[in-house]
């Protein structure tokens, strides 16, 4: 069964299908072309910062109140985590989120859902208390390995067990851990969240470095809470059995989803679409000057910060683009999240837009562009990067999200600027933003 959207832009399709083995799901989503996107899109709530205000709420002395926590699907799961170990996790009737413990529960068992931000976060409280938990997922996530974060929480004195060489389910004893120096992989910042997280309750200092800066909502978050937070250009320590007061958190608009509708606005001619109040973490937009740098017309209004992250007002035209070339492995590491909405820029560019360095780190990269390809675009992927020579009319097709929800918010993008209908294979990880992503895109598709 078929429901038309807004002026019959947007189609949800509903049709039960198995989904990696698992019980029949609604999965298929149908995206019609806009004429151009205007008015005001507010971004549902920060999903990286509403995991951690969630959890460092928990282990907080006092009441955490949360305003703008997403009420997305990954979010959800790890509200449930924590009242399944003990914690009060619930939403007033004004909105706010409040957090509270006052004794965990011994022996548990955690469902993270398709979450790996939860599944690792988690995984870092639980090391630091005295109690065992089993963190398992779906299929989607105990297909990806987890031993980047198996090594620093057993060196910290935490014992983790995991199955099948390395994946999910992970059973966990924690509680008496003593605070390492541990270097981080490229691509591991759930890592790095983890291990400060399991740090500000161990005993002794916990370092952690990296190869190149990588987000730092917890640091943001951690300072907020009044935890000591020394920071280097080549890393982050917190100071272990430190205390973490209760404090009020405002979540600025999740970034992620918003680069996805300027991308959108940015290619459809007649578009104008203002996003207030969305985050703007330095770790996070870079990409917003290599668009620019395109010619994208993106606007940043009223800065400020929010329970210490940067917020701003975003506004976005419709502006011809060119092509752009990014090789500085630092630089296409940091945007490496937002790289498959890049792409379906780069598809409206005049030019050849090639971004190479990512040897290692092409998955989420080698879907989007498998996807476009799908659609028409010329493009390839390369032994560390891709390549796109545009400008090209995308033309609707069957895309896949392979379990992934920035490669399906970029299809989104791609299925507003293309001719005829783009089907989302499974729109299950576009529930990680918000179930009420599609009516609030409505507003503004024209």
């Amino acid at each position: 069964m078929c429901l038309p959207g807004a002026g019959g832009i947007v189609v949800i399709c509903k049709g039960l299908k198995p989904h990696l083995g698992s019980s029949l799901v609604d999965m298929k989503r149908i995206i019609k072309p806009a004429k151009r996107l205007q008015g005001v899109f507010k971004a549902p709530g920060d999903r990286s910062i509403s995991h951690r205000a969630l959890i460092l709420g928990a282990i907080a002395r006092g009441k955490q109140v949360v305003d703008g926590l997403t009420d997305g699907d990954d979010v959800r799961h790890t509200a449930q985590c924590l009242r399944e170990m003990g914690c009060f996790v619930e939403t007033m009737p004004d909105g706010r989120t409040i957090i509270l413990s006052k004794e965990f529960k011994k022996d548990v068992s955690l469902n993270a859902g398709r979450s790996a931000t939860a599944a690792n976060l988690l995984a870092g409280l639980v090391a630091a208390l005295p109690v065992s938990a089993t963190i398992d997922g779906d299929a989607v996530l105990k297909s990806g390995p987890i031993m980047g974060l198996i090594e620093p929480l057993s060196a910290m004195g935490a014992r983790v067990t995991a199955s099948n060489g390395g994946v999910l389910p992970v059973t966990i004893e924690g509680g008496g851990l003593k605070g390492i120096s541990h270097r981080v992989r490229a691509g591991e910042k759930r890592v790095k969240s983890a291990v400060l997280i399991a740090g500000v309750l161990s005993e002794g200092e916990t370092i952690v470095t990296e190869d190149a800066p990588s987000h730092d909502h917890t640091e943001i978050m951690l300072v907020n809470m009044g935890v000591g937070v020394k920071r280097t250009e080549t890393g982050v320590s917190v100071t272990g059995e430190s205390r973490i007061n209760g404090s009020h958190v405002a979540i600025p608009g999740d970034f992620s989803l918003a680069l996805n509708v300027m991308v959108a606005a940015a290619c459809l001619p007649g578009s104008n679409v203002y996003l207030p109040v969305t985050g703007v973490n330095p770790t996070r937009s870079g990409i917003l000057e290599v668009l620019r740098a395109m010619g994208a017309d993106i606007v940043l209004e009223n800065e400020h910060k929010m329970s210490g992250e940067p917020a701003a007002d975003l506004s976005v035209r419709h502006a011809g683009l060119t092509g752009t070339t990014l090789d500085d492995p630092a630089l296409v590491l940091s945007v490496y999240d937002e790289l498959p909405a890049l792409a379906v820029a780069a598809t409206q560019a005049e030019g050849t837009t090639t971004v190479s360095g990512l040897e290692g780190h092409t998955r989420r990269v080698d879907a989007a562009i498998q996807n476009l390809a799908a659609m028409g675009a010329d493009v390839e992927t390369t032994r560390d990067g891709f390549e796109v020579r545009g400008p090209t009319r995308l033309k609707g097709a069957v895309v896949s999200t392979f379990g992934d929800h920035r490669v399906a918010a970029a299809m989104v993008a791609a299925g507003l600027i293309a001719d005829g209908e783009t089907v989302l294979d499974d729109d299950t990880d576009l529930a990680f933003f918000s179930p009420r992503l599609f009516d609030d895109l409505r507003t503004i598709v024209r």
